[in-house]
């Protein structure tokens, strides 16, 4: 008896050592507590009308987004008096998913001074992307539009927005299913369609675009050439890791379930993501799913929220240990999350921390660092707490 009971204390020693190694060895896989206690979405700036969208030129400033129609810079942490553009006569407001939704500068922005914005349009709300051209450092030349999209769309809400250019210079477009509920259209599988869709566009050649020769579908009568993926309902914020490549797609859900899908960086394209087939992982229209279709990495129920809001994968330099690691939070609780595989392969995610905001983006600076953006009005960056 004494025997085993000693042989017992030490099996139980040795679990405890393994498990206490196995946690050390992930430590990213915080709890919401260890999060909260040691890091911090510190304000940057604030005073702004409902921002949606972060990102940078090539520089240290950082150009913010405002629905309303404003593209805000932020240099030395005070936003500029004069905007970059002003767009708002051009747009469709009404509804809280319509204005100007995102942006993104060419790859060649220091030399073509090309950047791109995506807004609701005026009257119709047609889902459009313009391309426009510096004037100087800190500011465009709101004469110099040229509409590369217009896309008619009959609801006013599920209008996506982000702009986002691969490493192979195409511009990647997000567009929403079209909107009411339910995907009434069946949007999200038509192929005949842009709606519910991602789609990839040259814009470095004859206006409006050109179609990449390495398009899944250039070849396939059945689908629109600017087809990239599809099967999504609202893209609320995609992003391509820097680091890698692979693109991160955060699609919101119908009435239970939220998403984050991705496409890895070697992908020719194509994947179908199941909407309105299915909602997450889970059935939705009763149709049998697609054999194609790609499944999420994370999904969370609309018990831990609303609406996801998608991110970035950390690449700054001041917090090495979140290297790697998908940000994305959701709407209507302020929780962030992150997820990233295990040395398995596997994707692990935890809740990061309650930021207690409003999360209406994330976007990232030139070195990397993760931002949030409250669609209150303030832009917080993520650091370290100071002990």
């Amino acid at each position: 008896m004494r025997r085993r009971g000693c042989l017992i204390i030490v099996v139980v020693l040795l679990v405890l050592v393994t498990g206490v190694a196995y946690l050390v060895s992930r430590s990213f896989l915080l709890r919401p507590a260890d999060a909260a206690s040691s890091y911090q979405f510190a304000e940057v700036a604030t005073g702004f009308a409902r921002p949606v969208y972060l990102t940078h030129a090539g520089d240290e400033r950082l150009f913010v987004v405002e629905q309303g129609g404003l593209i805000r810079i932020v240099e030395n942490g005070a936003i500029l008096e004069e905007p970059f553009l002003e767009v708002a006569a051009l747009l469709n407001t009404s509804g809280l998913e319509r204005g100007l939704l995102g942006m993104a500068f060419h790859p060649d922005y220091a030399e073509n001074g090309w950047f791109f914005v995506n807004y609701t349009a005026a009257g119709s709300g047609a889902n459009t992307v313009a391309r426009y051209i510096r004037l100087d450092a800190n500011h465009a030349d709101p004469a110099s539009a040229e509409i590369i999209l217009s896309v008619e769309d009959r609801y006013p809400n599920h209008n996506a927005g982000q702009l986002a250019f691969g490493r192979e210079g195409y511009l990647y477009v997000g567009m929403g299913d079209g909107g009411s509920a339910n995907d009434p259209h069946g949007n999200g599988q038509n192929s005949g369609v842009l709606l519910g869709k991602m789609l990839r566009l040259d814009v470095d050649g004859d206006l409006p675009y050109e179609i990449p020769e390495d398009n899944p579908f250039v070849d396939d009568d059945r689908f629109r050439p600017e087809i990239w993926a599809f099967g999504l309902r609202n893209p609320w914020r995609y992003s391509l890791d820097r680091a890698t490549g692979d693109l991160y797609i955060a699609d919101v859900g119908q009435f239970l379930w939220e998403e984050i899908n991705i496409q890895p960086a070697d992908s020719p394209g194509g994947e179908n993501y199941g909407w309105s087939v299915y909602e997450g992982n889970h059935p939705f229209s009763g149709e049998s799913p697609p054999p194609d279709m790609v499944t999420p990495i994370a999904e969370y129920s609309h018990s831990d929220g609303c609406s996801v809001t998608g991110g970035y994968v950390y690449r700054g330099d001041t917090l090495p240990e979140l290297q790697g690691a998908y940000f994305y939070g959701d709407w209507c609780t302020g929780v962030a999350w992150t997820t990233r595989r295990d040395e398995s392969g596997a994707w692990q995610t935890s809740v990061f921390m309650n930021t207690g905001r409003q999360i209406s983006s994330f976007g990232e600076d030139e070195l990397g660092e993760l931002y949030l953006l409250d669609h209150n009005g303030t832009v917080l960056r993520l650091e370290r707490v100071s002990s």
